[in-house]
């Protein structure tokens, strides 16, 4: 929030987040601002329901049966404390095979020391117990320290997860990993977050067959997959929650960080519901 001459206050939003998810508390309620900027990344759709890690499970099961790595494209702050949650959680009931899991991301692996040295504020079942070695730690898991150790695990062929940065693949180590993998129809790459237009991300999930990195075409042969559920990102009906929750509508909705479909239909949405004056930034 922040305060303009005459009084006048405008809010942020940024990226607004999620309601009843893993490791990060709920959005905080907004109660009065006289201009509200909100995200719209996800503006036009609601996310699918929440399955309790059912597609996950099987994407990690299908690829260990086939011997292969899973690789998944993440974003390091926030995206890969939730994905370990997940997979901690679903080796505990025994729904998918103990796998290496390895976080080979050096912004990501700061992200998870601070998350864990301020685990009082996220959400209740992220605290640790007597039982928990670490917050986020699955059975085999192994943070990559290294360039050396990046190297040696891109070369590997064993089955395992790995989690590395940049999450729409437009940069970091997993574009090794990717290089590496995308050859071999036994690997499976997994996008659990939203793929902008003009990403190698976008590329692979609208089904390229072959995809430049480091100015090479590399041929497609693996497994693409997409969870939209894991998104950090609130859906049209989340957006619409938060913003319901003010007691009085601001002058001004700006609406930002959105393709136009998404902003054109938010925009709708809004009016609709709320009958606020919304314009789209830009």
């Amino acid at each position: 929030m922040a305060r303009l001459e005459g009084g006048k206050t405008i809010l942020f939003g940024g990226d607004l987040g999620r309601y009843s998810r893993p490791v990060l508390p709920d959005p905080d309620d907004a109660k009065a601002a006289d201009v509200v900027l909100v995200e719209s990344t996800y503006g036009d759709r609601d996310h699918d329901k929440e399955d309790n890690g059912a597609a996950l499970a099987a994407v990690i099961r299908d690829t260990a049966s086939r011997g292969g790595k899973l690789i998944i494209p993440s974003f390091a702050i926030g995206r890969v404390e939730e994905l370990l949650f997940w997979i901690r959680q679903l080796e505990r009931e025994q729904r998918i095979p103990v796998l290496p899991v390895y976080v080979d991301s050096p912004m990501a692996s700061e992200a998870l020391r601070f998350y864990t040295s301020r685990v009082s504020e996220l959400d209740p079942e992220m605290r640790p117990t007597q039982k928990q070695v670490s917050t986020f730690a699955t059975a085999r898991f192994q943070v990559i320290a290294s360039p050396q150790q990046s190297k040696e695990l891109t070369a590997s062929r064993r089955s395992a997860i790995v989690i590395s940065s940049s999450g729409m693949a437009t940069g970091g180590r997993v574009l090794h990993h990717l290089t590496v993998g995308l050859p071999d129809p036994k690997n499976t790459i997994l996008f659990v977050g939203y793929q902008s237009e003009g990403t190698r991300g976008r590329q692979l999930v609208d089904g390229a067959k072959n995809i430049k990195i480091y100015g090479e075409l590399v041929p497609v042969k693996a497994h693409v997959e997409k969870l939209d559920s894991m998104s950090a990102h609130a859906d049209q009906g989340e957006i619409l929650r938060w913003l319901s929750g003010f007691r009085r509508p601001p002058s001004t909705t700006y609406l930002v960080h959105g393709e136009t479909s998404a902003l054109k239909t938010l925009k709708a949405a809004i009016e609709a519901k709320l009958k606020w004056n919304v314009h789209i930034a830009g």
